[in-house]
């Protein structure tokens, strides 16, 4: 019987050690998904995932989405509020790669967006909620063989 109980009591300990919250390294702070299709609206997506603190529990996400008929741009889309704020320009140079629309310019529809609503591309924004100014990793940094085709 002590043989089960010693069994039980390493169960209940590893237990505790598993469900605590794991503070996260900057490589796990932020990832992408795998782009996948979405055949309805000919566009791909990827989901972005990441941590606003470094001992964030759990990810929050926004997408990336690409569409072929504009194929020099990932547009970031916040689900939670319902509109695209940005977009990374795949042929950006030397750092200036993102656009972040002013808030009254963001819409749930891209189509609604001006062209011209979105500023000179600069460096890539702060992870979302974040306070100590850690940036979004590209979303070129997804692997090539990942990438849509353009």
């Amino acid at each position: 019987m002590n043989r089960w109980k010693s069994l039980l009591i390493a169960v209940a300990i590893a237990w505790s050690f598993a469900s605590q919250p794991q503070q996260c390294d900057a490589g796990h702070r932020q990832y992408y998904s795998s782009w996948t299709y979405n055949p309805t609206t000919t566009y791909y997506y990827t989901t972005y995932y990441y941590q606003p603190t470094v001992n964030y529990n759990g990810y929050n996400y926004h997408y990336g989405i690409y569409y072929p008929s504009q194929p020099r741009y990932v547009y970031y889309y916040n689900p939670h509020k319902n509109y695209y704020w940005g977009r990374y320009d795949l042929e950006g140079k030397d750092g200036k790669v993102y656009s972040i629309l002013k808030e009254e310019d963001r819409k749930k529809n891209l189509d609604d967006i001006s062209p011209d609503a979105f500023p000179k591309p600069d460096e890539m924004p702060a992870i979302p909620d974040s306070t100590d100014g850690t940036k979004i990793e590209p979303v070129k940094s997804v692997p090539q063989k990942d990438m849509p085709p353009k």
